[in-house]
């Protein structure tokens, strides 16, 4: 790695990914314009059945979004005003926002220091007289520790959702995320792993009836059309957003497998600069295959450092800078700093560095090298 300024390093860089299969996206486009089936059509239909094979589940439901994915998954599952449910507070605001939108309360466990995961040991201390679901979350591209959590849940009555929605394609001992429990959620944000040209989102489910539920849920809850069993939400994955996800899935082992060789060889990078004391890898878990959806290490002073990188060209994001037991929204629930205290240090330390199967050695070079440069000052 030579001294200097490095060359700019974007955090993501979806044009890299757009440019190898520009022209089947243009012609999965141009198929839907061409038929002029824009919801829930053909594109749609084919698309939940592929997803279903690659997990390995028996129903795929589309919906509008990942958010929506974890909303239907807890309509579905009936909870509602009083519930109590289980999750982490070191994840995306969605995943306790959807509790929260039904009136519902999230009841937080602390996670892991390895895989920033919710600290499976610790469910069970939680299940109260309320308790209605646990939702575990997938963080990174990593699946968390399931036995413990799917036997506390079995042993209580309490169904299990998959938050996936960082983790498509991330196995748990052979099995694959969202597939584990009673219902898994995926988003198809386009910074995801299969990311679209918008929002959309899938369930997968091993439950005929849930996945009938799911399916009259996200058409306003209503089978037939115009006669409502339930109040249900306006949330449909769209026909163009699937078509050009169907172009991408047949990619995805590929993506992940480079994803996890430059993982690999920032682990090796970091290492030969003499940094592995300072820079706190990332750890893949016993029995788990991570795909890397984002590469987050630990670091000392991380603002100051993430200053350093942007001055020089280098793309980094913070997931999540706040833990959501003391978001202002969250204020109710009674929490204070200390409460959870693994994952506030985890959101002061998290720094995600530029993670994308197009990624270059020169350009993992030049983020090391400016790592380097900051902590030898």
């Amino acid at each position: 790695m030579s001294p200097g300024r490095p060359q700019s390093v974007p955090v993501l860089d979806l044009k890299a990914q757009y440019a190898t299969i520009r022209a089947q996206v243009r012609e999965a486009v141009d198929r839907v314009l061409e038929g002029q089936h824009f919801i829930l059509g053909p594109e749609v239909a084919a698309f939940e059945a592929e997803v279903a094979r690659y997990c390995g589940a028996k129903h795929a439901v589309g919906c509008a979004s990942g958010s929506d994915a974890l909303l239907l998954s807890l309509m579905a599952l009936g909870i509602g005003q009083g519930d109590e449910v289980i999750t982490t507070p070191f994840t995306f605001f969605a995943t306790a926002g959807c509790i929260a939108r039904l009136g519902a309360k999230p009841v937080f466990v602390d996670i892991e220091p390895e895989g920033f995961n919710i600290d499976s040991s610790l469910v069970e201390e939680r299940v109260g007289q309320r308790t209605r679901a646990i939702i575990v979350v997938h963080l990174y591209g990593q699946c968390c520790t399931m036995g413990p959590v799917l036997e506390v849940a079995g042993r209580h009555g309490i169904p299990v959702v998959e938050d996936a929605a960082q983790a498509l394609g991330a196995t748990h001992y052979g099995r694959r995320a969202g597939t584990m429990a009673e219902v898994g959620c995926f988003s198809f944000y386009p910074t995801k792993n299969l990311g679209g040209a918008g929002d959309g989102g899938l369930v997968v489910t091993g439950d005929d009836g849930l996945a009938e539920k799911l399916r009259v849920l996200r058409v306003h809850g209503a089978r037939p059309k115009y006669v409502h069993r339930y109040v249900g939400l306006n949330s449909r994955l769209d026909e163009l957003q699937a078509a050009i996800l169907r172009v991408k899935l047949p990619y995805l082992a590929a993506w992940s497998d480079m994803r996890a060789q430059r993982a690999d060889t920032y682990d090796k990078l970091f290492m030969e600069a003499g940094l592995a004391e300072t820079v706190g890898l990332p750890t893949e878990m016993e029995g788990n295959r991570h795909i890397y959806h984002q590469y987050v290490v630990r670091v000392p002073r991380r603002d100051e450092l993430r200053e350093h990188l942007a001055a020089r060209g280098v793309g980094t994001e913070v997931y999540y800078p706040l833990s959501l037991h003391l978001q202002e929204c969250f204020r109710d629930l009674g929490h204070r700093p200390g409460d959870f205290p693994q994952s506030e240090k985890a959101a002061a330390e998290v720094l995600a560095l530029p993670m994308y199967p197009e990624l270059t050695l020169a350009q993992q070079e030049a983020v090391v090298g400016a790592v380097r440069e900051f902590y030898a000052r």
